[in-house]
């Protein structure tokens, strides 16, 4: 685990140091009067918590049969550790080298990784956060495979030369005990056997060890007598060995899909070859040859058939098949078809002992995107249900909100309709892998998680307790009509891929009001219900935005599009009309450019919706002139006042999801008032100069960002090249892109500021089919950036707060609109909602990211809300709840005469007084990079501002005085997908999206820093080995069961010698100190390192003690049993016996 050393700021730093100034403003005494801040950097610590999902691009697998833990390796270098539910653990290797094979070191609380770069370590387990004990660097060979018998302490390597080196993993050193290839081949062989890539020892004898060669060759070689006993050859390379458990037999899986089954003492041909999936001629000849067989596992029973399971070896006929993994089971087999690639599998099986019969139960399968379990015992080997959160990359995530410390009933009510929605058909069996222990937290509020898909879906996910667990899925797709064929699409898509994709959502865990906008420019209002419905007609409103200017040469604020406030009446009805869709797209022609089309169609048939998130409202921009409608870049529910708000780069628009009418639909620069000192003229982008403060739409705001796939790049009309980039041919094949990505990437790469936003603007539009000139325009239009419902003075010459809308938008603009509500009831159904611009409030440089409102104590004054009632209950459940509700806002916010409202931009915050609307505290955030993700938090019963940088800083200011708390330089973006991803939760916690499959989570918090080590699950717990298999009175007197080897005489430094100090080179680990890296820094820290430091001791003489006495019982055992069998044996002749 990574920690972080912190730069703390002294907390007598005051507001008017050089980043930080207040002002005293005339006439309003009670803003600057000192707001108690109890929030210090003290209460701030940086940390990773927990890592969910499925492993990204994994690579290895192993599992310990005895302590039922599965651990997967990735290219990586990542180490994902997985036990029962909700018991998982996520290390990385320092050198990011893929990991190609893992050992257990079985019921040992141990782990050995082998990596690309030829180095392995030996991980300890036995504590929370696993650390690296030793590590071994090879110099001179390259490892291709490892093999650990069980119970050893020995491990075999086997390199590319051909060769087979011995290490001690206790100490980690080198034996000087080297089977050296030339010696294992025949010698009149005379090409060289290739590299290893199979080494195991004879279930029946350890002195014996099979290596297997890539060639084709086979060598059972003697360890006492160092030479080779036997060798097999065969024409085809081999790519996996596996043993009867008798050792009489063993298996060999070759590239041409075949298998050879050999006995041991008769090496001159194979006892039996098969093509599993090959064609039997009739003619008696060989068969076809077939893919190659990847691996092959050989399980015996004892009541019956033995196991043979292998993967790989399909006809080469089979073109476009899915992987498979095949099921041999006595004369029947099982072709069980996987999603994906398989990577790796495993057989589950009873025993950990190689000499016994193993009685498998399931086959673990890793696949490039997918871990499946399938259960052997059951007929048709029906798969288990996967209790991991591994589902999370099932569609790209588009998108990311976490919300902690959430209404307690939310869960189980998400829970009871998401269990509905799950499949059938599983076993009936308990998930096998089920090791480990929960950890034993306090932490114990409730965390919900949303994550918005490219395919339309939204899942609701339950993170409390540093556990994921998916409650439910909605798919905001069923409200469309899909496209049956390529000539229904769409001349009026805007994207080429994903249609329904998620670009952002905004919601209310108390009325539990749910909106979400999508890429095509639809908004769709959800109510939370347990009743299932059919709705008959879905509410559809159009909603027509229209562009800033017509004219781009003209700088007269006037002509056709200046939309004005509409009537309730008149404008605000939905466009019902639909035009016949045009063939040709963007052209402006007279004889049809598009107008007052969707981009997608609402379903006309009846729609079924099942308890949960059901539609009430369905808005779409339509293209207006030709032009499409532009994404939407920001979005508010409000469930109190029965609003909804989003915005885009041509305006905002303002609807009522009660009256379902359009109440506003403004452009950006008309919500400035005609004295507003910030208010933008339209002008010749010719003559415009490049400001330096004011990022354009370029500045790639988080929630602008809208990125998950390369497809998005390509736009069906010229008019969207305002999300172009011309950066395609560098992409990496990773789906989570952003059509801004690499505007961005320009703007974190580009070493000084100095450079001009026309230069950005220049490279972006290489691809663009319109006019250099309006397409400078297009970039620079001022868009919507954020918004913020409240109740508060929306002018200065008010004295009474009241409903209000603040608006920010990318140029740093902060407006505020007023709101008149009518009354509740019948009359708010009736009476339209009365909106007013009220001006700029304040200008920040860069885009606005957050805003919120603080009263005169520093208390956090969120937005109204109305509590959860369901929609189709009957008319007494409603009228109950609705008696539950508060009527009227508390009234302690009616007699404060001072508001403060927080702003945050890229660039700076600002806090300002209202009604005065004077600025109190401004604090530049950064001057060199800009803030991606900023959020207003809860932390330690106090409130302040969490920023995330792109230069990879994570920034923690108090409020209202906006002093720094905490500064961490934790992580330099180097994926777009963590910008669009990041976000800060209340209680100091925050996540995002690591790679396209897992969700890393953080906390800033110190308290849950100190807390962590008890809040993390336990990988190891003290289980008793099984015993051995008996051998029985005959084979032990007559020598037919297994033989033992002692390996410390052979490969001991005694025998064997000392191995050459070049070959490879030993780095000792962290060790266990590595669970207290970055701890908290002081006394604190060297405390607590200490106490885990006389745990682990005390831990280990309690084990030494433990060991000490089953080895005193264990001796006692057999001397009771030597003494019997000495009374019993006695009096008797040899011939009695």
């Amino acid at each position: 685990m990574k920690k972080f050393n912190i730069r703390k700021v002294l907390d007598g730093l005051t507001a008017a140091s050089s980043s930080s100034s207040a002002t005293a403003q005339p006439g309003t005494p009670r803003e600057n009067d000192v707001v108690q801040e109890t929030l210090q950097s003290e209460h701030f610590q940086l940390c990773k918590t927990v890592r969910h999902g499925f492993p990204y691009q994994p690579s290895s697998m192993a599992f310990d049969p005895v302590q039922k833990i599965l651990a997967i390796g990735t290219q990586t270098g990542a180490l994902r550790l997985f036990g029962r539910a909700g018991v998982e653990c996520y290390c990385q290797h320092e050198s990011n080298a893929a990991v190609i094979q893992l050992q257990f070191l079985i019921n040992e609380g141990a782990l050995v990784s082998a990596l690309a770069d030829d180095s392995i370590h030996l991980w300890n387990l036995r504590q929370k956060i696993p650390a690296i004990l030793h590590s071994l660097k090879f110099n001179r060979e390259r490892i291709t495979y490892c093999h650990l018998p069980f119970q050893s302490k020995w491990l075999y390597i086997g390199t590319e030369r051909g060769n087979i080196h011995i290490v001690n993993v206790e100490s980690f050193t080198l034996s000087g005990y080297v089977i050296m290839w030339n010696k294992a081949i025949e010698l009149s062989t005379k090409t060289h056997p290739g590299p290893v890539v199979h080494i195991s020892d004879n279930p029946m004898d350890e002195g014996k060890l099979l290596i297997g060669f890539e060639s084709g060759i086979v060598v059972l070689w003697d360890l006492k007598c160092k030479k080779a006993d036997y060798r097999y050859n065969y024409d085809e390379a081999i790519h996996s060995v596996a043993w009867h458990h008798e050792g009489k037999q063993f298996v060999c899986s070759h590239s041409d899909g075949t298998l050879t089954t050999w006995n041991v003492r008769t090496p001159a041909k194979p006892a039996q070859i098969i093509t599993p999936h090959g064609k039997q001629p009739k003619d008696g000849k060989k068969p076809e040859p077939c893919k190659p067989i990847l691996k092959v596992e050989y399980k015996t029973t004892r009541a019956g058939d033995p196991f043979m399971v292998l993967s790989g070896g399909l006809s080469y006929d089979t073109v476009g098949r899915r992987a498979c993994l095949t099921v041999m089971h006595g004369k029947s087999t099982a072709v069980l078809e996987m999603d994906y690639p398989i990577v790796d599998f495993l057989t589950l099986c009873e025993t950990p002992y190689p000499n016994d019969f193993q009685e498998p139960y399931a086959v673990v399968v890793l696949l490039e995107k997918d871990l499946v379990v399938i259960d052997l015992g059951q007929i048709g080997y029906p798969i288990f249900e996967n209790p991991y959160p591994l589902t999370i990359h099932e569609s790209p995530v588009t998108c990311c909100e976490y919300f902690a410390d959430c209404p307690a009933e939310l869960i189980p009510a998400l829970y009871s309709v998401g269990c509905r929605q799950k499949r059938q058909g599983y076993s009936k069996k308990e998930w096998p892998i089920s090791g480990g222990n929960w950890g034993q937290g306090t932490q114990s509020y409730p965390e919900i998680i949303i994550t918005g898909h490219a395919d339309g879906s939204i899942k609701f996910w339950d993170a409390s307790a540093l556990m994921l667990q998916v409650l439910y899925k909605l798919k905001t797709a069923k409200v469309f009509e899909r496209a049956r064929g390529k000539e229904e699409k769409p001349n009026t898509d805007i994207v080429d891929e994903d249609p329904f994709a998620i670009q952002t959502l905004s919601w209310c865990p108390e009325s539990r009001m749910l909106c979400v906008a999508g890429v095509s420019a639809h908004v769709i209002v959800y109510r939370f219900s347990k009743q299932e419905i059919t709705t008959e007609v879905v509410q559809l409103l159009e909603v027509r935005m229209q562009c800033e200017f017509s004219e781009v040469d003209s700088p007269d604020p006037g002509g056709e599009q200046t939309p004005t406030l509409p009537t309730p009446g008149a404008s605000s009805s939905p466009q019902e009309s639909e035009l016949p869709t045009q063939p040709s797209t963007g052209s402006n022609s007279s004889d049809g450019p598009r107008d007052n089309i969707p981009c997608l169609q609402v379903r006309s048939s009846p729609l079924k919706q099942s308890p949960g998130n059901q539609v009430e409202l369905v808005i779409q921009l339509v293209w207006v002139s030709g032009e499409p409608p532009q994404q939407i870049t920001s979005l508010a529910i409000n469930s109190s006042y029965g609003l909804v708000v989003f915005g885009n780069s041509n305006g905002l628009a303002v609807v009522d999801y009660l009256q379902k009418t359009l109440l506003f639909n403004m452009g950006t620069s008309e919500l400035y008032s005609p004295s507003d000192p910030y208010q933008r003229q339209p002008r010749s982008p010719r003559k415009a100069k490049p400001s330096g403060d004011i990022p354009t739409v370029t500045s790639c705001m988080s929630r602008l960002s809208f990125l998950y796939s390369e497809s998005m790049k390509k736009r069906r009309s010229s008019h969207f090249t305002t999300c172009d980039s011309n950066d395609g041919s560098n992409a990496s094949e990773d789906r989570c892109r952003s059509p801004t990505s690499a505007k961005m990437s320009r703007k974190i790469s580009s070493s000084s500021e100095q450079k001009t936003d026309l230069d950005a603007r220049d490279n972006s539009f290489t691809r663009s089919r319109s006019s250099s000139v309006a397409s400078i325009d297009r970039e620079s239009r001022e868009a919507i950036s954020s918004f913020h419902f409240c109740e508060s003075f929306p002018r200065k010459t008010d004295s009474l707060v009241s409903p209000c809308l603040l608006v920010g938008t990318t140029h740093g603009s902060v407006m505020m609109v007023a709101l008149s509500l009518p009354p509740s009831g019948d009359q708010r159904l009736q009476q339209p909602v009365g909106i007013a611009s009220c001006g700029t409030l304040v200008k920040l440089k860069g885009g606005i990211l957050t805003m919120a409102l603080l009263d005169a104590t520093g208390t956090l004054l969120p937005p109204f809300f109305e509590q959860w009632y369901d929609p189709n209950a009957s008319d007494e459940e409603k009228e109950k709840s609705r008696k539950r509700r508060p009527a009227s806002p508390p009234s302690s916010q009616e007699s404060q005469d001072t508001h403060f409202a927080i702003l945050c931009s890229e660039k700076q915050a600002k806090v300002v007084a209202l009604p005065s609307q004077t600025r109190i505290y401004k604090h530049s955030i950064t001057e060199t990079s800009f803030v991606l993700r900023a959020d207003v938090v809860q932390m330690a019963g106090a409130n302040c501002i969490a920023c995330f940088c792109a230069n990879g800083h994570i920034m923690t200011l108090s409020l209202p005085s906006l002093r720094p708390l905490l500064d961490v330089n934790y992580l330099p973006l180097t994926d777009m997908r963590i910008a669009r991803t990041f976000c800060f939760s209340n209680l100091g916690q925050a996540l995002y999206l690591t790679s396209p499959t897992e969700i890393q989570r953080i906390t800033y918090s110190q308290e849950t820093c100190d807390n962590l080590q008890e809040m993390l699950s336990e990988l190891f717990t003290p289980v008793e080995t099984p015993e051995a298999p008996n051998r029985g009175f005959f084979k032990g007197l007559f020598g037919g069961g297994a033989q033992s080897l002692d390996r410390e005489d052979l490969f001991g430094e005694t025998a064997a010698g000392k191995a050459s100090r070049s070959l490879a080179q030993h780095i000792p680990g962290p060790g266990n100190m590595e669970g207290m890296k970055g701890a908290a820094s002081g006394v604190v820290g060297e405390l607590a390192r200490a106490r885990i430091a006389l745990d682990e001791r005390g831990q280990k003489l309690g084990e030494l003690e433990e060991r000490t006495a089953a080895m005193m019982a264990s001796a006692e055992s057999f001397s009771k049993h030597a003494h019997d069998m000495m009374l019993k044996y006695k009096d008797k002749k040899w011939y009695q016996l």
